[in-house]
């Protein structure tokens, strides 16, 4: 399996498609303004057609979890998802099939100015270090 992470203002995925608004950026102010995690996963054809587990978390530049405030006190900011890619009718064996996946996180993280953080993938309980993508808060 192949994942790539990218950061946006906005995004949906439908019928296959990601569609966003201001894709790519890597530095933002505090709080934060409203942002998307976009996750670009591609799978081989001898693992399709079974669950695959995905978590998203946000962590400071030591690793550490970043909180946010909760209905019952704080919590790590993370996403699960659980997902499978399907083989569609046609497709020539051994070929990868993407699944693409958004998250819209809403405005007022108050993250620290000066610090960089970063989104991690786990998928499955295994991690890659190119699973992740960082940015700086001005």
């Amino acid at each position: 399996m192949r994942l790539t992470l990218l950061l946006a203002d906005a995004a949906q995925e439908a019928m296959g498609k990601v569609h966003s608004l201001g894709l790519g950026w890597n530095t933002t102010g505090t709080p934060t303004p409203p942002m998307a995690v976009v996750v670009l996963l591609d799978v081989g054809w001898d693992e399709t057609n079974r669950d695959i587990e995905l978590l998203l978390e946000l962590v400071d530049a030591d690793g550490h979890p970043v909180t946010v405030p909760g209905p019952f006190g704080d919590q790590p900011l993370n996403v699960t998802a659980q997902t499978q890619a399907g083989r569609p009718p046609g497709l020539p064996a051994g070929s990868e099939v993407r699944i693409p996946l958004t998250v819209n996180i809403g405005p007022g993280l108050p993250l620290v100015a000066g610090q960089r953080y970063e989104w991690r993938a786990t998928l499955d309980g295994r991690t890659n270090p190119d699973w992740s993508q960082s940015f700086f808060v001005r």
